[in-house]
């Protein structure tokens, strides 16, 4: 009975182990190639569960997703202004044939990058090659990307890749040629801001110019209809006066000789010297009889 049961038990191993060599899975981030005595034999994009003959099959998985080539260096061009800039970039990129993938590079991932990096070195060197330093900068940057990524890709298409994407990080000058540009930029700035100053002040003066003119017409309007309103007041003062002197000639005689008596002795220190038969006095020598006419 023992033995029978070992046996079942070895039978049992023998299963798990030929079913173990025959079922292999792929996963939905996998490509997977089956090889029979060294051949492609299918290849297999969907996922799921699936079997091969142990022994004379085997299988190979390949990376389905995006994948990033990234270089770890900046590397040198020269624009079309025979000047040198440090152009950072990466390239994302995926396996779309799998069959033609392991044909062309073994199934090689660092043969592959080797080859796309080489591929787009050579687009991009011909790319700023026709262009300036202003354009690779800013201009046509997003043009230089679309073009190096459709030229990249059709290269690409022959190993079985997919460029998606190229990017241009950063583009930047060599230490020796930025210091040269920096200071070519900052003489260029200090031109510009001497010249608006210059601007700037000159504009002032025609500013303060017009100012001055304004006012001098403003106070000058204001002086003229100053001395008309001053005409018109004493005008009608004048005709005031007139008027209340022919109403009643003596009072109104007496009544400025008030004022002028009080204009005359405002402070106790004043002195007046007269003779005494002079009209100043005239209402003061008869007050009794002045005062009675006035009162009449």
């Amino acid at each position: 009975m023992r033995s029978l049961l070992n046996t079942i038990a070895l039978a049992l191993a023998a299963l798990l182990v030929v079913l173990g060599a025959t079922i292999f899975t792929v996963d939905q981030r996998q490509y997977a190639i089956v090889f029979q005595l060294g051949e492609v034999r299918e290849v297999i994009a969907e996922p799921g569960l699936y079997f091969k003959w142990p022994m004379i099959q085997n299988v190979r998985y390949f990376d389905k997703r995006i994948l990033t080539l990234d270089s770890n260096e900046p590397e040198r061009f020269i624009t079309s202004e025979k000047k040198n800039v440090l152009v950072d970039s990466f390239v994302k990129w995926r396996i779309v044939d799998p069959r033609l993938y392991y044909v062309s590079v073994a199934g090689d991932e660092s043969r592959a990058k080797t080859r796309l990096s080489q591929t787009v070195n050579a687009g991009l060197r011909e790319e700023f090659g026709k262009r300036t330093v202003h354009d690779v900068v800013s201009g046509e940057r997003d043009k230089i990307m679309e073009d190096m990524r459709e030229k990249a890709d059709l290269d690409a298409r022959k190993i079985g890749v997919q460029i998606v994407d190229v990017r241009v990080k950063r583009v930047d000058l060599p230490t020796e040629v930025s210091e040269s540009v920096y200071r070519r930029m900052e003489a260029e700035r200090k031109r510009v801001a001497n010249e608006l100053r210059s601007e700037g002040s000159a504009e002032a003066e025609k500013i303060r110019a017009d100012a001055d003119r304004q006012r001098e017409v403003i106070v000058a309007d204001a002086y003229r209809d100053a001395q008309k309103t001053k005409g018109e007041g004493d005008a009608k003062a004048a005709a005031i006066y007139a008027g209340a002197f022919n109403q009643n000639p003596e009072f109104y005689a007496f009544y400025r000789s008030l004022e002028a008596y009080r204009n005359s002795f405002k402070s106790k220190s004043d002195v007046l010297v007269v003779e005494p038969n002079s009209d100043f006095f005239k209402y003061m020598k008869s007050v009794g009889r002045g005062g009675d006419k006035a009162a009449k």
